[in-house]
């Protein structure tokens, strides 16, 4: 069930930017979707994989803990990427973030791990459409081709200098880019910025 109390007061880091990123969406003609997702649910997760608390998250999720490195897993609402030998950022819809903290720290008790919300380190963006991981590479030294980096994939890079965790959206040519709040205006303002190379011939580019 949703928790509407554990949402964050206010308006989310990206809220100023809505109509702008809907008017780079309706300029690209397809080519490109930008879109912030708000107040996702983020957990982070600490444990040795090898041990007791690794087996005991796996079914509080639905699925076990992705072990290959810069990998994702998902199951019902729910997704795990991976961060680090004995580290994951658990993701869930906006509203659940009280209880997917609650339901982790349950399913390891004292087994020794780390359940901690991060939700509010975060804001996620979406950059989809033909065009995203073209759009994406004028910033980002990752190799984005579907080859190297498609379904299920996901890493901690940089993007326009920021530090970001980049993840394969479910469906279609798209990414979600996690960055900190506090960066969250800056790398906007990039993306709108590279994004102009698509969108600059219609009427409702934001370009100036």
């Amino acid at each position: 069930m949703a928790d509407t109390t554990a949402r964050r007061d206010g308006p989310s880091p990206l809220s100023r930017y809505a109509e702008r990123f809907a008017a780079a969406t309706r300029a690209s003609g397809g080519a490109l979707r930008l879109a912030e997702l708000p107040f996702l649910a983020q957990v982070d997760v600490r444990l040795d994989p090898k041990g007791p608390a690794s087996d005991a998250v796996g079914p509080a999720l639905g699925f076990p803990l992705p072990l290959e490195p810069n990998t994702l897993a998902r199951g019902g609402e729910f997704a795990a990427l991976w961060l680090g030998p004995d580290e994951w950022l658990v993701i869930g819809p906006a509203g659940t973030r009280t209880h997917l903290e609650a339901r982790l720290r349950e399913a390891v008790g004292d087994r020794h791990a780390a359940v901690v919300d991060v939700s509010a380190q975060r804001t996620t963006l979406l950059v989809g459409g033909a065009r995203a991981a073209e759009l994406l590479a004028h910033g980002c030294s990752l190799d984005l081709h579907p080859r190297s980096f498609g379904a299920g994939r996901c890493a901690q890079t940089t993007l326009a200098r920021a530090q970001v965790v980049l993840a394969r959206a479910e469906a279609g040519p798209g990414f979600r880019v996690l960055v900190r709040s506090s960066f969250a205006g800056y790398l906007a303002e990039w993306l709108l910025d590279a994004a102009s190379e698509y969108t600059w011939n219609s009427p409702d580019s934001t370009r100036t």
